[in-house]
């Protein structure tokens, strides 16, 4: 749920850019967050939004808990690669219809549209079919609490990776905690037993796959003078006619169009990738980086109660416990002490 955002200049002390949700922060979790673009001049008005950034904040925590529903239910009646190629395609859609109202242009360095393909590639393409294909075999609400070990991945990535993100003892003990949290989910102490091995560890790598693309984007695409509007329209067009390439050899034309599973993955792909993108540029915008990352927090919650209440999907203990405790590393690794 996450699209390329570089930011202009890493600082030593800043947080990073999240998939969706999402892109240079000090922690590769962050990253799901766009960073804005310029600040207004001094004294210039604000234009007043017509809700609340908390009411919007809400409105897109539930938007992306429920992505994990609604790609369990388009499963039912799509290939895999056929819910994450319409979840792209309506989602450029509502970016489509955003650039064509505030008069944006697409990229035109050859080298943009080259780093994009691989953003694309590795934030959308291939983390939106992992999740869709691990779902076959695994409950949506372990699929969403999956997702929350990507600020885990960045944060172990980003210290090896960015020279600028220092390990600390808060860093790691979150690390060491998060990961904790993980094995608890997965009831490591049973032999992982009741688990689809496949399924998890796609669901893993999908959450993988997110850091890596915050990172590349980070080093490739920083300082580009295209808007962050025109980059995420690009990237999920890129991504749209990636799968558009790789769907018709793996699958074959739907024979039916189901409508619950169709309307999952038009709203998977409207709301849930496309509009869920400009509700995150809104909030970021207003309250900055730090407090717009902290919906990535509420996912998974949100995943759980949807997946159990919707869905019937059975929970055993431990996946409430051990998902809290990933949030809690999650947090600690992005956490900072408090200088005097």
């Amino acid at each position: 749920m996450t699209t390329a955002t570089p930011r202009r200049r890493p600082r030593a002390s800043s947080t990073a850019a999240t998939s969706t949700s999402t892109a240079a922060t000090s922690t590769a979790s962050a990253a799901s967050i766009p960073s804005t673009g310029s600040a207004p001049a001094a004294g210039a008005a604000r234009p007043r939004l017509a809700l609340d950034w908390r009411l919007r904040f809400a409105a897109l925590a539930l938007i992306w808990g429920f992505s994990f529903l609604l790609i369990k239910v388009g499963t039912h009646g799509f290939a895999p690669f056929q819910v994450t190629f319409g979840r792209l395609f309506f989602g450029t859609a509502v970016l489509a219809v955003a650039m064509a109202v505030k008069r944006e242009r697409l990229p035109r360095s050859a080298r943009t549209w080259g780093h994009l393909t691989v953003a694309a590639f590795l934030l959308n393409a291939l983390p939106f079919s992992l999740f869709a294909y691990s779902e076959l075999t695994i409950p949506s609400t372990l699929a969403g609490i999956c997702n929350a070990t990507s600020p885990l991945w960045g944060m172990a990535l980003s210290m090896v990776a960015l020279s600028e993100d220092r390990p600390t003892r808060r860093r790691v003990a979150g690390l060491g905690i998060g990961f904790l949290g993980v094995l608890t989910v997965l009831g490591a102490w049973q032999g992982f037993s009741g688990l689809d091995p496949a399924g998890t560890a796609m669901a893993l790598l999908a959450s993988l796959s997110y850091p890596i693309g915050w990172i590349y984007v980070r080093r490739t695409l920083a300082g580009s003078s295209s808007s962050h509007l025109s980059l995420t329209g690009a990237q999920l067009f890129l991504g749209t006619l990636q799968l558009a390439l790789v769907t018709p050899l793996f699958t074959s034309m739907p024979t039916s169009f189901p409508v619950g599973p169709l309307l999952s993955v038009i709203v998977l792909g409207a709301l849930g990738t496309g509009l869920a993108i400009l509700i995150q540029y809104g909030i970021v915008a207003e309250v900055g980086p730090t407090t717009g990352q902290m919906v990535t927090y509420f996912i998974p919650v949100i995943a759980t109660a949807a997946g159990v209440t919707l869905l019937g999907e059975q929970l055993s203990w431990n996946t409430p416990v051990g998902a809290l405790i990933v949030l809690a590393g999650a947090a600690l690794t992005q956490s900072r002490a408090r200088r005097p």
